[in-house]
């Protein structure tokens, strides 16, 4: 009788955590509808651990790839075109990147749950920004929303 009880606990929980996560969409825009070129919109999002975000490129020239993150394991690479599932299993900031247009400053920041890596993700950015040819100010704005 006991372990049912612990096994129904477990359950209860397990279940009522997928619950609740949620989905989020992040669409890789050549141009996005305000005119900006080159841009994720949103370019800054806050999730809980457990949602999951969709990147969806508007064309094959799209994707997303994580240069930094909490944790190696956590990376995510997206392939050229392809709509894409992540879920977001660790906490922290994520920086992340359309490979073929970074110098152009296509650049997007997934806040999960707490900044516990913020520190580390600004020092990281300073000694990146200046890759960029374009938008060199656009991570700036996203660090900001950072709490």
């Amino acid at each position: 009788m006991r372990l049912y009880k612990v096994f129904a606990i477990w359950v209860l929980f397990f279940a009522s955590t997928s619950l609740h996560a949620d989905e989020y969409v992040v669409k890789l825009l050549t141009t996005a509808s305000n005119g900006e070129t080159m841009v994720f919109e949103p370019g800054f999002l806050k999730v809980s651990v457990g949602d999951t975000v969709i990147f969806e490129p508007a064309d094959a020239s799209h994707n997303a790839e994580s240069f930094f993150s909490p944790s190696p394991d956590a990376n995510f690479l997206t392939e050229l075109g392809d709509t894409v599932s992540v879920q977001m299993t660790h906490e922290g900031v994520y920086l992340y990147k359309c490979t073929p247009h970074f110098l152009l400053g296509m650049v997007g920041i997934i806040q999960v749950g707490k900044p516990i890596n913020k520190a580390e993700a600004l020092s990281l950015w300073g000694a990146s920004k200046s890759a960029l040819v374009m938008n060199q100010d656009r991570m700036d704005g996203y660090l900001d929303q950072i709490e």
